[in-house]
Formats: structure tokens, sequence, C-alpha cells
């Protein structure tokens, strides 16, 4: 009788010890294996550093914000798509005069381009989950701000030439990991179509286009 009990006790305890080790390897995991996430999301706040090709004035002399907010969809191991929402400032800004004529200047010049624009990119990541991609943008033009001065003074109606509601941008993009869900991001974007047809005469080439370098800073809810 003592052999059968006995038995019965060694295989009863045996199944708890294996019981016990499966639970515990279990709760290791839960706690030490890093939950991937197919969506997370982040806050962008920046600067542009803006031009416009074609208004006879070079440089990203024209300073505008880049704000907004950004949502990843991770599509394999280093592969992730990305969509963002911003509001940014586009535009230009002279810094010398301009001679149009014989006798006739512009001494002051400037454009100020409020978009709500949406960008859709596809990023590479490496191991230490700083990125670089590439993409197109859909910019939709609010307000406009357009000033001009000349030497001697001359009359110009600037609301006879509009700018397009619409800006379709070319995009490449990149992301240094700093600390955490911190990055510092640098892009460059450039107008796929003329924002404008239409200029006064000898004022700047018929078609423009937005040229712009943002540096930003990025956090990402990782």
């Amino acid at each position: 009788m003592l052999l059968p009990n006995l038995k019965k006790k060694l295989l009863t305890t045996l199944f708890y010890l294996v019981l016990l080790c499966c639970t515990g390897s279990a709760i290791a995991q839960s706690y030490y294996i890093e939950d991937e996430r197919t969506f997370y999301g982040g806050l962008i706040a920046g600067t542009n550093f803006t031009q416009v090709d074609g208004d006879n004035f070079a440089g990203y002399h024209k300073v505008g914000f880049n704000l907004g907010g950004i949502v990843y969809t991770k599509l394999d191991e280093h592969l992730a798509a990305s969509m963002e929402v911003l509001y940014t400032q586009k535009g230009a800004k002279s810094k010398d005069f301009f001679t149009i004529s014989p006798g006739m200047y512009i001494t002051n010049y400037g454009i100020t381009l409020n978009y709500a624009e949406v960008p859709l990119m596809l990023n590479y990541f490496d191991k230490r989950k700083s990125h670089f991609g590439a993409g197109v943008s859909y910019s939709r033009l609010g307000t406009v701000k357009e000033y001009i001065t000349t030497s001697p003074a001359q009359n110009v109606n600037l609301n006879d030439y509009p700018f397009k509601k619409s800006d379709y941008n070319l995009l490449l993009s990149g992301n240094l990991h700093c600390w955490k869900g911190l990055f510092l991001n640098m892009r460059f974007q450039y107008s796929l179509i003329s924002i404008r047809d239409k200029t006064p005469n000898n004022y700047g080439r018929g078609e423009q286009y937005n040229n712009v370098v943002s540096i930003r800073l990025m956090y990402l809810f990782m």
C-alpha cells in the first residue's frame, strides 16, 4: 500500500513543479519581452527655412513654424509608413535689393504662406531607432501675406497674381534618435508643381516653387 501512495505523491509533486515552471516562464516573458505595437504616434515642433524659387531672391531667409503630429504604422522590423498633420509656414524674404530695370529697384519684398499639410512617407529604421525616409505631401493654402516696396515707388496690385490653393511636394527626411522617444529631424521638401504661374512683369519668373529646409524636434510615444 505504501508504494502506490508514494508513487501517486511523486507524480502529483512533479505535476505541480512542471505547472509552476510553465507559469513562471509566462510571467517572466510578460515582464521582459517588449510589446511590439503596430501603431505609434508623437508630436512635432520646429522651424522652416524657406525660399520661393522664381522670385529673383536666393537664400533661405524666410523663417516660419512647423507644428503638428505624426502617426507611424510598422510594416516589418525596419520599415514603417508615416502620416503627419501639420501647420506649416512657407514663403520668401528679400535680403538685398534687386534691379527691375535701369533706375528701378525692389528694395523690400516678402511672402508668407500658411498651409495645412499632410505628408505621407516610407521610413527605414536602424537598430538604434534612427530612421530616414522619402515621400510626398499635400498642402492646402490658408492665408497669404505678400508685400513689395520699390524705388522709386510704384503701385503694384499683387492680388492680380494669386497663389494656387494646393501645393504638392517631394520630401526627404532624416531622424536622429537622441534619447528615449526624442528625435532630431531634418527635412528637405520641394514643390512638384508651381505654386503660382504668373507674376508682375520683370518681378520674377512666371512659375514659382516652394523650397523648404526644416529642423524639428519629434517626440514619439513608443
